[in-house]
């Protein structure tokens, strides 16, 4: 056999693999984090990769005609495929594992599916027995390069969010490692096994059961591949939701426990002023001076702003919210029948407006002018259904995802809670949440259903 032979016969195999599988790892590491020096290291990997690929043909011309052998090749070039990974980005080794599993995945599952489909085109006559090579190449790439758009958007992009975490379950990707392992070991029996079967090129049989089994064998793999991908996405983008439903339980706790603070703090501070109030106008006989007057009316001041709606738990948080604000030069203004929202949940109310009052009140302490650090918060019941709405005006810019303001917190992953929560708590009773902007004034209105509360309120 030629040097020149040797070549391009194996470097096809062991150079388009790589080149394969690094075009899915680029699409699942885009967004990871690179270590300094990171075009340094990633040309010196390329390099290195080089190097690597042509012992790996070498071994390949010895043992690459057995099915361990080509198991063997192929499980060390992916083994330097997340070494080299591992060099360049500054994560965790089951974040490589993870994004590295993803695109091996990616890479055997487009691969087969061209198999299967250049396996009918020869042996239902499609392609004449003597096609010129470059014909295979032009339709696999262009295949190719389709089907990485696809996994871009079908799974690396919808990956991405959730990476933000930075967390893994090793248990996953260990299982997701096992199930592409044995796909491909079940690939190398097949390729080796129904190579010397084939009648003039590669995967073309004379015999329609052999065609058959290979087909099988090759839509195996596709399904493999994609359990693979959909079991990686899936658990990824579960294991997120419930951490984001874990937050926000968590913040609904710390507010169950806000609210029984506020309440024991609002009743003790009521007391002492009223009582304050009595002994003051004993002890003066009504003949204190104007400005003792003065004084001491802005001493218990507190006991006069407290917000009576006819609702025990939305006076403790409209009251404690008010003090907030009148000591921030914030002009809340509330018009809310208590009444109505007898049905809520204690926890459920004090979360739901403590959170739309929480965010309004971020919102204008950011705001110069002192028109416009205002609060208008009104709730009305219609028939069945409360509508509870509330306006206040904001700066910069404000973006929406999935109906819902993007915090402009820096830690995303961590904020923007409250919106969730006020949404979660409409849809639990029977309503929903829509907020938009108007422009620079935000609007938030949110429906409740009142029928049927009395089964909610019993859980």
């Amino acid at each position: 056999m030629s040097f020149g032979f040797f070549l391009g016969t194996y470097a096809n195999v062991i150079y388009e693999f790589l080149f394969e599988l690094y075009v899915f790892t680029a699409l699942f590491t885009f967004r990871l984090n690179r270590k300094r020096l990171f075009l340094l290291r990633l040309f010196a990997g390329f390099a290195a990769m080089l190097v690597i690929g042509y012992g790996a043909m070498v071994v390949y011309h010895f043992i690459g005609l057995t099915v361990w052998g080509r198991v063997l090749i192929y499980f060390v070039l992916f083994v330097c495929v997340i070494a080299h990974c591992r060099i360049c980005f500054a994560e965790s080794m089951w974040m490589v594992l993870f994004s590295c599993d993803m695109a091996y995945a990616a890479q055997n599952l487009v691969y087969k599916i061209y198999l299967t489909l250049w396996c009918a085109a020869l042996n239902f006559g499609i392609f004449p027995a003597g096609y010129p090579a470059f014909v295979f190449k032009i339709c696999y790439y262009t295949f190719f390069l389709l089907c990485a758009a696809g996994v871009y958007f079908l799974f690396a992009r919808r990956t991405y969010k959730f990476l933000l975490h930075r967390k893994q379950d090793y248990r996953t990707i260990i299982v997701s490692f096992v199930i592409l392992a044995i796909t491909v070991i079940l690939c190398s029996v097949e390729d080796v096994s129904f190579l010397p079967l084939s009648v003039g090129v590669e995967n073309r049989f004379d015999e329609p059961l052999l065609y058959h089994i290979r087909q099988a064998g090759n839509l195996f793999s596709i399904a493999c591949c994609i359990v693979v991908l959909l079991y990686l996405s899936g658990l990824l983008e579960k294991r997120d939701l419930q951490e984001e439903i874990d937050r926000m339980q968590y913040n609904m706790k710390q507010m169950e426990q806000q609210y029984a603070i506020s309440k024991d703090t609002i009743e003790q501070i009521n007391i002492k002023c009223h009582d304050m109030r009595h002994k003051v106008r004993s002890l003066i006989g009504g003949n204190a001076p104007d400005e003792l007057d003065r004084d001491l009316a802005e001493a218990i001041k507190i006991y006069d702003a407290n917000i009576r709606t006819g609702n025990k738990i939305l006076d403790v948080i409209l009251t404690e919210k008010s003090l907030y604000c009148e000591r921030n030069d914030i002009t809340l203004s509330c018009m809310v029948d208590g009444d109505k929202l007898g049905f809520m949940r204690e926890s459920d109310l004090y979360c739901l407006f403590g959170n739309i009052i929480d965010n309004a009140i971020e919102a204008v302490r950011a705001i110069g002018d002192m028109d416009k650090r205002v609060i208008d918060i009104t709730a009305k019941a219609h028939g069945d259904m409360l509508i509870v709405q509330e306006e206040n005006y904001f700066t910069g810019k404000l973006t929406f995802d999935d109906g819902l303001p993007v915090t402009t917190k820096a830690d995303k992953a961590y904020h923007g809670y409250g919106m969730k929560s006020i949404r979660m708590i409409a849809r639990a009773y029977g309503g929903e949440m829509t907020a938009g902007v108007d422009g620079d004034k935000f609007r938030l209105s949110v429906l409740l259903d009142c029928g049927g509360a009395s089964s909610r309120k019993s859980r």
